[in-house]
């Protein structure tokens, strides 16, 4: 059991967290006569080592997930759907949801074409939820900072956030609430051509190229607000603005990620600075589902499909599942870290 216990931690710090190239990039600072344990050379080692790691497994997540991801064509996509009712539709299109590496903004063309695909309205908001929100990258990259509990637990809650929320709005008969030119639209059953594997890693490194340039300025923004936490903010006032003397932290954090826009690999260095500041796990993992899941540009694209009374109900929705799961991290803390 300790040698599993051994190699799991290895695998975790060393391969996952990248521990090697932490102590790499200090070493080259510290050679060049810069401090890393002073505010500016930690500021520089945090910026360099998260940025390297995050866009290194970015690289690889998004090849893995994208080449997955080559044998579920929108097309196929909705014949798949279309076989399940009820929660079992919404737990497919959750589950689904996964292996789309897009943000939440990317998710809404789909979204669109699910529901002109005559499916049942529930389905793509299921899919709408989880895509931003728990794809399979988002478990690898929290796996590296938070360890495997937290991750687990995060896709679990997110996927729940996802079959509840589409569920609920199916439940709720809105289908009126969406735009007309949508629910009058005709999906065009084109035939899919049958990819070999080099086709499939040709587009897959594709998505890696272009997803790479797409999430690199929000990336080096998140790593670089989240150097300035680490460093520069003082950890008694993270602590009482986001930490145990605050009940209202983690509604304040689902609120502040609403106008931000980014995905969650521009989010967790954020988080990352935050957690080790002293804010409560709850918290952070709240303020990055709000940011990926709620950002005001997606916000707005998918308000030219849905009309205003659907727009603000799915708000709600993903709003009081993201703060529920917020004060679950919270509640649960010390068992998950």
């Amino acid at each position: 059991m300790d040698h599993l216990k051994n190699a799991w931690d290895f695998f975790q710090n060393e391969v996952l967290g990248m521990d090697w190239l932490n102590r790499l990039i200090s070493w080259g600072l510290n050679a060049c006569g810069l401090d890393t344990t002073g505010k500016i050379g930690g500021s520089v080692l945090f910026f360099i080592y998260d940025t390297i790691k995050i866009m290194v497994l970015l690289g690889v997540l998004i090849l893995i997930i994208s080449y997955i991801q080559s044998y579920f064509p929108p097309e196929r996509t909705k014949k798949i759907l279309g076989r399940f009712h009820g929660v079992g539709a919404n737990c497919v299109a959750a589950l689904l949801g996964t292996v789309t590496p897009f943000c939440s903004c990317s998710s809404i063309p789909l979204f669109i074409g699910f529901t002109s695909a005559g499916l049942p309205l529930g389905v793509p908001f299921s899919f709408l939820i989880s895509s931003p929100m728990v794809d399979l990258g988002s478990l690898v990259l929290l796996m590296s900072i938070f360890g495997w509990k937290v991750a687990i637990v995060y896709v679990l809650l997110g996927l729940v956030i996802a079959v509840v929320g589409g569920t609920l709005i199916e439940k709720l008969h809105l289908e009126k609430y969406v735009e007309e030119y949508i629910r009058n639209g005709r999906a065009i059953d084109a035939p899919q051509e049958e990819l070999h594997f080099k086709d499939r890693l040709t587009y897959a490194w594709e998505q890696v190229v272009s997803t790479a340039k797409k999430v690199a300025p929000y990336v080096l923004i998140g790593v670089g607000i989240g150097a300035l936490i680490h460093n520069w903010i003082p950890e008694d006032f993270i602590v009482a603005a986001l930490g145990d003397n605050n009940p209202f932290g983690v509604i304040i954090a689902t609120i502040a990620g609403v106008p931000m826009y980014a995905d969650i690999f521009g989010t967790i260095p954020i988080a990352e600075a935050l957690l080790a500041k002293g804010a409560l796990l709850g918290v952070v993992l709240s303020f990055m589902m709000g940011v990926t899941t709620l950002s005001l540009p997606s916000m707005i694209m998918l308000r030219k499909a849905v009309k205003p009374k659907l727009l603000w109900i799915f708000i709600g929705i993903c709003t009081g599942g993201i703060i529920i799961v917020g004060y679950f991290f919270n509640a649960f803390q010390s068992l998950l870290i």
